[in-house]
């Protein structure tokens, strides 16, 4: 990440107040061009003190500091990135956790409908046989009356039958007694 060398080239060079102006558009912040300006080894305090500007050691600096720069950019970026790939991700699972619960309340929702459909089934099923048996039961109830009545009618005519034959008899049993005094 930004230690691969780059083959830009920069040129720069300092001012009469020993500010530096980097030319090319690249832009030093002011902590960049404070460290530039800071002497790092004996040599360049002795440059700084006579006015003079080593150009070798601070084309060093500014390369040393634009591949900083660069490298805390290209950091910054991936972060961004990184970043940017874990809300993806995320929403992709979110994504994700919604479809499979959209998918199993409709597995739930079928299954429901099919419990639905199978109970009104079975109720359908349950009055059918209810009318089934009140059906038999009306049917029964109308040969019990059938049979009460041709019942009661055996009974009338074996009554009438044992009255007639008990007159019968009576009379035959009065004649016999009759005939026989």
């Amino acid at each position: 990440m930004g230690g691969g060398g780059s083959t830009r080239r920069v040129t720069f060079e300092a001012d009469e107040n020993e500010n530096i102006t980097v030319v090319k558009g690249v832009r030093l912040s002011e902590s960049v061009i404070d460290r530039m300006k800071e002497p790092s080894s004996p040599s360049g305090r002795q440059h700084r003190g006579s006015g003079a500007v080593n150009d070798e050691e601070l084309k060093k600096r500014i390369a040393e500091e634009l591949a900083l720069e660069r490298a805390r950019r290209d950091s910054e970026a991936q972060k961004r990135r990184l970043k940017q790939e874990q809300m993806y991700v995320r929403d992709e699972f979110g994504k994700l956790l919604e479809r499979e619960r959209i998918s199993s309340n409709e597995h739930l929702t079928r299954a429901i409908l099919r419990e639905r459909a199978a109970t009104e089934e079975e109720r359908q099923k349950a009055q059918r046989f209810a009318r089934q048996l009140d059906e038999k039961d009306r049917e029964l109830k109308k040969h019990d009356a059938f049979y009460k009545e041709q019942l009661a009618r055996l009974e009338e005519r074996s009554a009438q039958f044992y009255k007639v034959t008990t007159e019968e008899y009576q009379k035959a049993a009065d004649e016999v007694s009759a005939r026989f005094k």
